[in-house]
């Protein structure tokens, strides 16, 4: 595969928003099969409910597992080799795989297929590295909150298009996710160049880095780095409530139907497209990055409460903005981490940051859903106490601030002298 020009002289439009359009055509195939891979898999299962809802559960754990073992081999790749042919390989592969489970005949096939998404999606980290390449340190947040908004944008549109095409045919929303995915691709061939100039490249590869492990000792060179990471950790395993619980707990306790729990997912997006897409880089500009950071996690906090709470959809709407402004926290944080490593460790970084997601991923279904199905439950001990995943992200977050407010204080403490001389 040719290498295209680097990038010079600062980030080229074109070339930031075909990263833009990964990430967006990424998350949006995984949205178009989120209506119809149940259905599929209960199709498979001879409408055995019970059991496709506990192939659902393997399939999830899986992709996440396959994301936190791939996404620092991924990032480690474009450290030596670049970012453009990661990239490139990854949008063909994932439009390969995903032409692969809209014709699989069994479960089997329909799992491989799944594990092999699970692999081929971990490029978000080298995209995160493509915006560390090309953007200055002060711009990264910006950068990253445009990730984000494809993020939210992808998960606004997938699952209400998915939904409409699976009604036609189960299997055309895997057909359309492969066509977005290859025409990304041949997209990419065209306008994408390569970010990393051979000169910043690490020198060799070094395998101990690409395992899971070897990639977080890349945190431990830093207090502040090591103590953000544990922050960004913590956030994304308290936003492990949203994808694993949301829609249970809407319709536990408000009695919601699909139509409503629609609605409702879709203003979650479209207020995290604001957040990300535009009040990001604003926040960032005229406070900086560090109290946005903590914006993001104190609006997270209250809102996390304020749904636990909610006894009226009211009061669960009020919330609504404080769960958004919660998205203020992700760019911020991986803009100040970027700071603490490298430019030939950007992509490890990244890689880092996304098994850090992955572990997660692998943790947040059965601690969230666990402790829904405990609380609902008949017990001499409590009354039902739906809000008690939501009680517990709250916590998590909660933890995350008091980390992320000592080691911002101990990092300040240090600059003021080296400022001083």
């Amino acid at each position: 595969m040719s290498e295209a020009p680097s990038v010079s002289g600062g980030p080229r439009r074109g070339a930031l928003l075909f990263i833009f359009f990964t990430v967006l055509l990424d998350v949006l195939g995984l949205g178009l099969v989120i209506p119809v891979l149940p259905k599929l898999i209960e199709s498979f299962s001879g409408g055995d409910t019970a059991h496709a809802a506990s192939v659902m559960a393997l399939f999830g754990t899986a992709w996440a597992l396959m994301q936190f073992v791939f996404s620092p081999l991924l990032g480690m790749l474009s450290d030596r080799y670049g970012r453009r042919p990661v990239i490139l390989l990854s949008c063909l592969g994932l439009g390969l795989d995903y032409a692969l489970m809209a014709l699989a005949p069994d479960l089997t096939w329909l799992f491989i297929g799944r594990l092999i998404s699970g692999i081929t999606a971990a490029n978000f980290a080298t995209a995160g590295a493509y915006i560390a390449d090309v953007t200055p340190p002060a711009r990264r947040a910006a950068g990253y909150g445009v990730i984000g908004a494809g993020f939210g944008l992808g998960f606004v549109v997938g699952p209400a298009v998915g939904g409409m095409l699976g009604s036609l045919d189960p299997r055309l929303p895997f057909w359309i996710a492969s066509a977005l995915a290859l025409a990304n691709f041949g997209y990419g061939l065209l306008v994408l160049p390569e970010s990393l100039p051979p000169e910043r490249r690490t020198p060799r590869l070094v395998w101990r880095r690409a395992n899971p492990v070897g990639a977080l000792q890349l945190l431990r060179s830093h207090p502040e780095l090591l103590g953000l990471a544990s922050v960004y950790g913590l956030f994304h395993l308290a936003h492990q409530v949203f994808s694993n619980t949301f829609v249970l707990y809407t319709g536990y306790r408000y009695g919601w139907d699909t139509h409503h729990i629609g609605w409702a997912l879709t203003a979650v997006g479209v207020c995290g497209i604001v957040v990300q897409g535009g009040l990001v880089r604003r926040c960032v500009a005229r406070f900086g990055e560090r109290p946005t950071l903590f914006a993001g996690l104190v609006c997270g906090v209250v809102g996390l409460t304020l749904w636990a709470t909610a006894a009226t959809p009211t009061l669960f709407w009020a919330g609504l903005p404080l769960i958004s402004l919660m998205g203020l926290f992700g760019p911020a944080a991986q803009g100040l981490m970027t700071r603490h490593v490298d430019a030939s460790e950007q992509g490890r970084l990244q890689g880092a940051n996304a098994s850090l997601m992955g572990m997660a991923g692998i943790v947040g279904p059965s601690l969230f859903n666990l402790s829904f199905a405990h609380f609902i439950a008949p017990s001499p001990f409590h009354a039902p106490f739906p809000g008690a995943p939501f009680w517990l992200a709250a916590v998590l977050l909660g933890a995350g601030l008091l980390i992320a407010v000592q080691i911002t204080r101990t990092a300040l403490r240090a600059e003021q002298p080296q400022a001083a001389t």
